[in-house]
């Protein structure tokens, strides 16, 4: 249905990321992807869904001349709000355990933007779910990271894996959003176009 609707763009994702790559095969979406380097920095002031909108704009940037006419171009940013401030990738292991230790026994929001941009036209909309962790051990902190490489991953994990089956006690909220994408949302606003 989707896929029919569509057909008349050329949908382009702007993403490393294995699972929004997936999300879009799984939707029937026929894209390609295409990437260029951006800073992910924004103003300090800047809280919660304000950060991952200005993010998910500030990727689409760089590829403002590049888009042709029947474009659609899709960039996203996701966050971990924790105690008012936002929690990005881990830049190493120590830093990880540390992000993780801060998630344990807390409910933190899972925060993602979605900027559809074309060459006339850009929408930017958002999602948060609640996430409750249970009191992670040491021993389980250190398991995940040690054998799961959390690196990519804003909060330091990855509710697919491990962490997440052990780890999260319940969601309110979209699953996906958590996973980097709010799938259902996506899907309402393509079908708009």
């Amino acid at each position: 249905m989707l896929k029919e609707k569509l057909s008349k763009y050329n949908i382009i994702l702007a993403s490393k990321s294995p699972r929004r790559q997936q999300f879009l095969k799984d939707l029937d979406i026929p894209f390609t992807i295409q990437l260029k380097e951006v800073e992910e920095m924004y103003p300090k002031e800047l809280k919660a869904s304000e950060i991952t909108d200005y993010l998910a704009d500030l990727k689409s940037k760089p590829f403002a001349n590049s888009l042709t006419e029947n474009d659609v171009l899709i960039t996203s940013d996701t966050i971990v709000w924790l105690d008012n401030k936002a929690l990005g990738k881990p830049k190493d292991t120590k830093d990880a355990f540390r992000i993780l230790q801060a998630l344990s026994g807390k409910k933190h929001q899972v925060i993602t933007s979605v900027s559809l941009k074309g060459t006339n036209f850009q929408t930017i909309f958002n999602d948060t779910t609640n996430v409750y962790f249970k009191e992670l051990t040491v021993d389980e902190i250190n398991y995940y990271i040690e054998n799961h490489q959390p690196f990519d991953k804003a909060g330091s994990y990855g509710i697919q894996e491990w962490i997440g089956f052990i780890g999260i006690e319940r969601i309110e909220g979209s699953y996906y959003n958590v996973m980097g994408l709010p799938v259902q949302k996506l899907y309402k606003e393509l079908l708009k176009m």
